[in-house]
């Protein structure tokens, strides 16, 4: 009678011996130090350093408000390089461009104090329009899906502007140059932001209180509007930022005006939404017929 041997291993033995299991422990991604974020980190340094020379250091400060604005583009290609894009740099990057448009904006408005309220309405605008898109995005569109993913459909505008990375970076260089050059003009333009303190013909004969004061007698703080203003007088040459706020100028306005289109999809998109879900919960409740 034929027997079944046992199947030779390894071991000799005759007894299965299972292949020891290589686990490979993979070590979870730091996405903070992601290059692209380490670049919107120096974003952030460079923004801040500009807003401490703010007041009094005009070139200063455009220096280094202009690189941090600059180095928006390259975190962008740091990120499509390495394969690095992810919803933390994305967030990073907008916050970092609205918060640093926001504080600049605020500055304006304190330069000229007559167009404080147009300086207002922009910020405004722009919170709200990236708020609103942003929300809409992620509620109607879906957690995974980029605000940056705009369906043609709904507007050709911002598919245009967002798939468009020459015609984002257009807009919001020129958008920003706009902004800068206006702030160089409080320092530089008699004609835009005049002087507190006008010299004017003595009118009182008395000794002891002259007609044109010192500026040290009005104002004692340092820190006060009209010694502010004093100090950005004249400071530079208004030329060179006339002709920068003249050529940027349109491209401001279509950038405030996408702003607006931006806003008014994005509520509509919102607004269909509600609509879907009401029908879905059976809204609103059908009343019932009168029985005469």
């Amino acid at each position: 009678m034929a027997t079944t041997r046992p199947q030779a291993n390894g071991n000799g033995n005759g007894s299965a011996v299972r292949p020891a299991k290589v686990e490979l422990e993979e070590e979870d991604e730091n996405i903070f130090l992601f290059y692209p974020n380490l670049i919107g980190y120096s974003r952030v340094v460079l923004a801040l350093a500009s807003l401490y020379y703010m007041p009094l250091h005009p070139r200063t400060c455009s220096i280094l408000y202009s690189v941090s604005c600059l180095l928006d583009a390259l975190d962008g290609l740091a990120a499509r390089h390495f394969s690095q894009s992810t919803k933390f740099g994305a967030v990073l990057d907008m916050v970092t461009d609205r918060c640093t448009t926001a504080c600049l904006l605020v500055f304006l408005g304190s330069a000229f104090p007559r167009w404080s309220i147009i300086f207002q309405g922009l910020i405004s605008l722009d919170l709200a329009s990236h708020y609103m898109h942003m929300y809409a995005t992620l509620s109607m569109g879906g957690s995974s899906q980029s605000h940056k993913n705009v369906d043609e459909s709904r507007s050709w505008i911002l598919k245009m502007y967002y798939s468009n990375n020459k015609v984002l970076f257009t807009f919001c260089a020129l958008n920003e140059l706009f902004f800068i050059a206006l702030y160089l003009l409080s320092f530089s333009s008699p004609f835009l932001s005049p002087t507190l303190l006008k010299a004017s013909e003595p009118t009182s004969p008395q000794p002891g209180s002259p007609a044109v004061p010192k500026p040290s007698m009005l104002f004692t703080s340092p820190w006060s509007a009209g010694a502010m203003e004093m100090a950005r007088a004249n400071k530079m040459d208004s030329t060179i930022p006339w002709i920068l706020a003249v050529i940027s100028f349109p491209i401001m306005f279509g950038k405030q005006w996408i702003n607006v289109v931006q806003l008014v999809k994005a509520s509509k998109w919102l607004a269909e939404g509600d609509r879907l879900e009401r029908k879905r919960l059976g809204l609103p409740a059908k009343k019932g017929k009168k029985v005469q």
